[in-house]
C-alpha cells in the first residue's frame, strides 16, 4: 500500500504551478488550438506541472495572510502564463496577414472561411501559409522549445513573485508591430511583384487593344500567375518559419524579462 502525505503549503504551491502552466497551454500556439481537445490540455497541464513541482524542489514559502492575498497570487500566476503564451501566439498571426495581402492581389480576398483553430475569418492563402508554417515549426521542435521555455520561467520568475513592468511589456509589442508588417510583406513580395508586372502588361494591352475585355481576362491571368508563384516559392516557407520562430523567442524572452522580480 502506497502512503503519501503532503502539507497544505505544498498543495498551494502545486496549484499555483498548475495555474501558470494551464494558462500558458490555453494561450500558446499549437497547444491552445481550438481543435485540441480540452481534456488533453488539462491532462497535459497537470502532467507537466507535476514534473515541474518535483524538479524545482525545495520551494520558497508563500507569504500571505488572507484568502484574498492568495487569490491575488493565483491571478498573477494566471497572467504570467497567459502573457507568455500570447506572446508566442501573436507571432503566428504574421502568416494570416501575408495571406490576406496575397489574396488581395490575386483576387481571392472575398473568399473567406472560418478557421476552426482561431475562430476567425481567414483567406485561402492564409490557411495555406498557416498550416504549412505550423507543420514546419512542429518538425523543427517548436513545441519542445515552448515547454522548455515555460519550465525555465519557474527559475526566473518564482511562484508568487512576478512583477509586472508595464513599460517593458509595451515596448516589445510596439517593436513586434513593425516586424509584423515587415515579415508579412516579405512573404507576399514575390506574388505582389509578379502581379504588379501583370497589371502593367494588362494596362499596356488595354491601350493597344481597347476592344479586348482586359477585366475578364486579367482576373484569370492573375489567379494563374499568383498560384504559379506560390508554387515556385514553396521552398521559401522554411525561411518564413525561421523568421516566426525567432520572433517567438524574442517575444517570450521580452515578456519574461518584463515580469522578473
Amino acid at each position: 500500500m502506497i502512503e503519501y502525505s503532503f502539507s497544505i503549503q505544498e498543495l498551494e504551491i502545486f496549484l499555483l504551478i498548475v495555474v501558470r502552466m494551464t494558462c500558458f497551454i490555453y494561450a500558446a500556439p499549437f497547444f491552445g488550438m481550438n481543435n485540441t481537445p480540452g481534456q488533453f490540455k488539462v491532462a497535459f497541464g497537470l502532467f507537466v506541472s507535476y514534473l515541474i513541482y518535483f524538479s524545482t524542489m525545495p520551494h520558497e514559502q508563500l507569504i500571505y495572510n488572507t484568502v484574498l492575498q492568495y487569490a491575488t497570487i493565483v491571478l498573477k500566476e494566471a497572467i504570467v502564463g497567459l502573457m507568455i503564451g500570447w506572446g508566442a501566439n501573436i507571432c503566428s498571426s504574421i502568416v494570416f496577414f501575408a495571406g490576406r495581402l496575397v489574396d488581395m492581389e490575386i483576387g481571392f480576398a472575398m473568399v473567406n472561411a472560418m478557421d476552426p483553430t482561431t475562430k476567425e475569418n481567414v483567406t485561402i492563402t492564409g490557411f495555406y501559409y498557416q498550416y504549412m508554417v505550423m507543420l514546419i515549426l512542429m518538425f523543427s521542435g517548436m513545441h519542445r522549445y515552448l515547454i522548455q521555455a515555460m519550465v525555465d520561467t519557474y527559475d526566473l520568475i518564482p511562484v508568487g513573485r512576478a512583477v509586472f513592468q508595464s513599460e517593458l511589456m509595451v515596448e516589445p509589442v510596439i517593436k513586434f508591430l513593425s516586424t509584423y508588417i515587415n515579415i508579412g510583406f516579405r512573404i507576399a513580395l514575390p506574388v505582389f511583384a509578379a502581379i504588379l508586372i501583370v497589371n502593367v502588361i494588362l494596362g499596356i494591352l488595354a491601350k493597344v487593344s481597347p476592344q479586348l475585355n482586359m477585366f475578364a481576362v486579367g482576373m484569370q491571368i492573375k489567379i494563374l500567375i499568383g498560384l504559379g508563384i506560390m508554387l515556385l516559392t514553396t521552398g521559401m516557407l522554411p525561411y518564413v518559419s525561421d523568421f516566426i520562430y525567432k520572433e517567438m523567442k524574442v517575444m517570450i524572452v521580452a515578456f519574461v524579462e518584463a515580469m522578473m522580480p
